[in-house]
């Protein structure tokens, strides 16, 4: 498989050193030495979203968010990333979706250049002015919290759960920022909500899972990173964080049956690299575990060289 250096792909893509290395610091993608011909493609959209002066704040969220939707991965390789207005959205199985609002979007390119399509499609019904308010409300909050103003964006996700109590993406988004604050207590009160508002929100059990982490709750946040997995099983994050949850309660088994999990879905990058080493590391405790309470052994009659185990009374 050929393969570009980080120089290749600065003169290829006519990106700065520092552009690769911003874009993996904000954890748009892995830091490494070598690409693919595949990495190119997804550096190639990065740019041309940072190009259209898309944030990296949202690029990293609808990412994150169609990760845990959709169980893919790699989005910006297993998907078509698409600019839906001031959002993201991406097309992947013959559908186009937002995955931070978890809707199914109208593909208006795809059937404009489908022939077949247009002449069956029946117009769309109009949405209501209450609910353009309530999206208007979200992006404003959104750009708020981008530039960082975050007591403004506060005050318009509150305003806009006031006018809509059941918007589950506007508790995560407000839980987010308290968290940032150290608020964890409010955070943990908006991602619970949002759970309720919406039982199939897997970014909301993974949220309130990193939140009880913080609070020491280390049961009540396995439990909220299992409910996120057992939502996307694909969900790498969660796993990650499932790993490190019963690693810190010495439940090793257990944290390395996620730490697998996880390096079969994140095959590269350092923290693919992490999961790997702590695959190595469990799996030779485990060998030293049983070296430990292996039962003593005594050489049969005859002067054969089979070991016979018995069990040892000490």
């Amino acid at each position: 498989m050929t393969s570009f250096s980080r120089q290749d792909v600065q003169r290829i893509l006519q990106i700065s050193s520092r552009q690769l290395q911003g874009w993996e610091k904000a954890g748009l993608i892995s830091p490494r030495e070598t690409y693919t011909f595949q990495d190119l493609g997804q550096l190639r959209t990065l740019r041309s979203l940072r190009e259209e002066d898309v944030s990296a704040a949202s690029i990293r969220h609808s990412i994150t968010a169609m990760q845990a939707v959709a169980g893919l991965s790699n989005p910006l390789q297993q998907a078509s990333l698409v600019r839906s207005g001031s959002r993201l959205a991406f097309r992947v199985d013959g559908a186009m979706m937002d995955p931070i609002r978890r809707q199914l979007m109208f593909d208006f390119e795809r059937i404009e250049n489908d022939a077949t399509v247009r002449t069956s499609v029946r117009p769309l019904r109009r949405v209501d002015q209450a609910s353009r308010g309530i999206q208007e409300l979200f992006v404003t909050a959104v750009q708020a919290e981008e530039s960082g103003d975050k007591h403004r964006a506060i005050s318009i996700y509150e305003e806009m759960l006031r006018l809509d109590p059941d918007y589950a993406p506007g508790y995560i988004n407000l839980g987010t920022i308290h968290f940032h604050l150290k608020q964890y207590t409010r955070a943990e009160e908006l991602y619970r909500t949002a759970t309720r508002k919406d039982p199939g929100y897997v970014l909301a059990f993974f949220d309130l899972g990193n939140v009880l982490d913080e609070l020491d709750r280390p049961d009540e946040s396995i439990a909220a990173y299992q409910r996120a997995v057992e939502l996307a099983p694909r969900y790498a994050d969660a796993h990650y964080n499932l790993a490190l949850a019963f690693e810190r309660k010495g439940e090793k088994r257990a944290a390395l049956r996620h730490w697998q999990a996880y390096a079969r879905l994140d095959k590269r990058g350092p923290w693919a690299e992490h999961a790997r080493g702590q695959i190595r590391k469990l799996l030779e405790s485990e060998k030293l575990t049983i070296a430990a309470r292996a039962e003593k052994y005594i050489a049969p009659k005859g002067g054969g060289v089979a070991l016979q185990l018995v069990p040892f009374i000490g």
